[in-house]
């Protein structure tokens, strides 16, 4: 690991017919043997590191098992989850299931946000990506204390 603790800046690669994609080199030097490759939202898909990825699961396991969101949400993300293992090339094999779920075809991007990387589909990428509500959004932040 090299001490960074964030992933940051967009990357665009292809996933070939086996489901294989290139890591970028930042990011590799981030991930660990404990990553983990899953569903996130707007029909993206996450890698959290090891650590970041426990963490996760220790907060979404305190949830009480009578919450039904919480329930709904911790099935979301863990049963969709699996190993990120990097091969001799730096390239991951994302699963048939995630490639279905986040539309991933040929040209895709990847995202550092922060704790973890999102993989998106790039013509979907193209599409959600729209700044011109920044403002508001900006000035709703403030309520989380950023």
């Amino acid at each position: 690991m090299s001490g960074v603790s964030e992933f940051i800046g967009q990357y665009a690669h292809s996933i070939d017919a086996k489901g294989r994609l290139i890591i970028p080199a930042k990011f590799r030097e981030e991930l660990d043997d404990e990553a983990r490759l899953t569903v996130g939202l707007d029909h993206c898909l996450f890698i959290f590191r090891g650590e970041d990825w426990k963490t996760l699961v220790q907060k979404l396991n305190a949830i009480p098992i009578s919450n039904r969101n919480g329930r709904k949400f911790a099935r979301f993300l863990m049963s969709n989850a699996f190993p990120c293992e990097l091969d001799k090339q730096g390239r991951i094999v994302v699963p048939g299931v995630l490639r279905k779920y986040a539309g991933l075809e040929k040209d895709v991007i990847l995202a550092g946000v922060g704790s973890r990387i999102e993989i998106w589909d790039g013509q979907t990428w193209a599409e959600s990506i729209n700044y011109d509500d920044m403002d508001e959004i900006a000035a709703n932040m403030e309520e989380l204390g950023i």
